[in-house]
């Protein structure tokens, strides 16, 4: 989740306009930052690797002359946070200047492409190939003009993009274009902004206007011009005024970061449908060769596991481990040898407990691969193979986005290691490939139509002192990162187990009116769960089941329910089952008048043992 801005002044330097902006963008996360100005038909240029305040006092970020100008904050997906991989990205010539946010899906195609033209290439990044592409688009065609050029360039790019381009040819503009990630215009007295959120630019104007998908914009000393990409349809579109007090402004108008995150998950797990062949491929080779697999990480990234144990058995016939990484070194740490391979999973790269269990197996030659949502963190650096989950930064506390995007990652590994071992029928591969693409709607239908009735659930159980979440299979990691979601903001004591191990000894805490969580997908245990049901209804239990759309069965049974959509495979369901517990978790936590953002004694990234 990077973030740009842009603006064309009528008077004052714009360098030091850009570097206050991308100050007030740091909540997105990042961990580079460049700014590029036009001057005398020249482009100037200053960028770096680190914190805004810490390129700046090495670089001035300050001085750089001109009236139009480009800035960015990357947060890595493509090559390692490095100053040539900082944005902005200039073309063989230094002629034109691009700043990114979102995921190129063909780069690599395009690259070649290119580079077998001619071109040079400085970076690891997908951003680059944009500047080179309306080089080559310039020089083939000369009539074109520098906007014309830019939209013939986004018609050939596959992915997510919200960018921004200057050129010494035409130096007076600067054309954007949207497709999935944000972009926003702000206009004042004395120019034109455009920007990743509208933060950026709330101190100075709040006049904005929204930018859509599929739509291209030129800035001009003269306003601004909004045109479809498809065919050059002009759009007329005012500014609205902004209410927003800036803080508010940071959270997008929600109330806090965790539910804004929530919301974020259907364009996340996009992204994460975005991954690159070769990494997955790579990765996906080393888990076929491996004699044994553990799923090494803590917290919420260790229920991902717990799911994609799941996944791996039941998809590739691939047995995997999951292990809390706090336990790895005392439970396994001297049985692993040069055969075991550790798929560590972490958020952050950085989790201390994750990295020594990391380390204990690479003592003992084992080998590594790597899942994290920060690429350059630790975990990037000692593992063999690793993977960006693409979810940007999460700045709430509790994981929300992340786990699903984990998920999404995982569940890609299991189907490619299902079709190199030829486990499942062609049919049911191509049948789990289309549910996982639609996965994004599927989210985004669930928090649309589901979210009110969880608040409604939520005032109702809000005094309740203790709390079950039982599931059955797969849904078994559903469960628990429901029950961790509710007591970590909400600080509800609650309890999740295998709902076949509930009479085991948990039944016996079961009196009138005690709230118990059911995640009911419609698969093999649904027969098996309904008698679990009716086991706890029979003592007096209040259920809240979590249902496919159409399941009479438990509707009939529970005492408040919330419905997916229908149709969702087994070894898929974690994905879509969580949101609602999310929800729940976030709304309960709401109605104790507790803050989500900053749950008492927890760090987003536990960096100690």
């Amino acid at each position: 989740m990077c973030g740009i801005f842009g603006c064309i002044l009528k008077e004052g330097n714009a360098a030091p306009l850009i570097h206050a902006s991308l100050k007030r963008l740091e909540y997105r996360g990042y961990d580079s930052v460049g700014i590029a100005t036009l001057n005398d038909n020249k482009i100037q240029l200053k960028k770096d690797q680190g914190k805004i305040d810490e390129v700046h006092r090495i670089l001035n970020l300050d001085d750089l002359p001109g009236t139009i100008g480009i800035g960015h904050t990357r947060w890595a997906t493509h090559g390692a946070p490095l100053k040539v991989n900082a944005h902005p990205h200039s073309d063989c010539t230094s002629e034109i200047i691009a700043v990114h946010n979102g995921i190129i899906e063909n780069f690599i195609e395009l690259k070649s492409e290119l580079q077998n033209l001619g071109h040079i290439f400085a970076s690891k990044t997908d951003t680059e190939i944009i500047p080179h592409l309306i080089e080559e688009s310039m020089k083939t065609n000369p009539s074109l003009s520098f906007a014309e050029a830019v939209q013939e360039t986004i018609k050939r790019l596959e992915g997510s993009y919200a960018l921004a381009v200057m050129s010494t040819r035409e130096p007076d503009k600067i054309v954007c274009a949207r497709n999935e990630s944000p972009l926003v215009l702000g206009v004042n007295g004395n120019g034109v902004f455009c920007a990743s959120d509208i933060p950026a630019f709330l101190p100075i104007t709040n006049k904005a206007v929204m930018i859509n998908n599929g739509e291209l914009v030129i800035l001009s000393p003269n306003g601004y011009e909004i045109k479809k990409i498809k065919d050059s349809t002009p759009v007329n579109r005012e500014p609205e005024t902004i209410e927003w007090t800036p803080e508010m402004a940071v959270k997008q108008g929600y109330p806090h970061f965790m539910i804004k995150e929530i919301h974020e998950q259907p364009q996340t797990l996009r992204n994460t449908l975005r991954m690159q062949d070769n990494y997955l491929d790579l990765i996906t080779t080393f888990l076929d060769r491996a004699s044994e697999v553990f799923m090494v990480a803590c917290g919420t990234s260790y229920h991902a596991c717990l799911a994609a144990s799941y996944m791996f058995s039941k998809l590739a016939f691939l047995p995997t481990y999951p292990v809390y990484a706090s336990e790895f070194v005392e439970q396994h740490g001297k049985s692993v040898n040069i055969d075991s391979t550790i798929l560590a999973v972490s958020q952050s790269g950085e989790t201390a407990d994750t990295l020594a269990a990391v380390t204990c197996a690479q003592q003992r030659a084992a080998t590594i691969l790597g899942l994290t949502n920060v690429i350059g963190s630790t975990l990037t650096r000692v593992s063999r193979v690793y993977i960006g989950t693409q979810s940007g930064p999460e700045i709430g506390v509790a994981a929300t986005k992340t786990f699903t995007s984990q998920l999404s990652v995982l569940a890609q590994l299991a189907l490619r290691l299902s079709k190199k071992r030829g486990k499942i029928s062609q049919d049911e591969m191509d049948c789990l490939e289309e549910k996982l693409l639609q996965l994004p709607d599927t989210v985004d239908t669930i928090v649309r139509t589901q979210e009110e009735k969880v608040k409604q659930i939520a005032k109702k159980y809000k005094d309740s002192k203790v709390f079950f979440f039982l599931g059955r299979g797969i849904s078994t990691a559903t469960a628990f990162e429901g029950r961790l979601k509710l007591m970590e903001i909400a600080y509800i004591p609650s309890i999740a187990f295998p709902a076949g191990e509930s009479k085991h000894g948990p039944i016996s805490l079961v009196e009138n009116g005690f709230p118990v969580v059911f995640i009911c997908p419609k698969d093999d245990s649904h027969k098996t769960l309904i008698g679990n049901i009716m086991e706890m209804k029979a003592r007096g239990a209040h259920i809240i089941a979590v249902i496919e759309e159409g399941d009479e069965q438990i509707k009939a049974l529970a005492d408040d329910y919330i419905e997916v959509p229908k149709g969702i495979p087994s070894v898929l369901s974690p994905i879509p089952f969580a949101v609602p517990l999310q929800l729940l978790a976030y709304y309960v936590a709401l109605e104790k008048n507790y803050n989500p953002d900053m749950p008492r004694n927890l760090a987003k990234s536990v960096t100690v043992k």
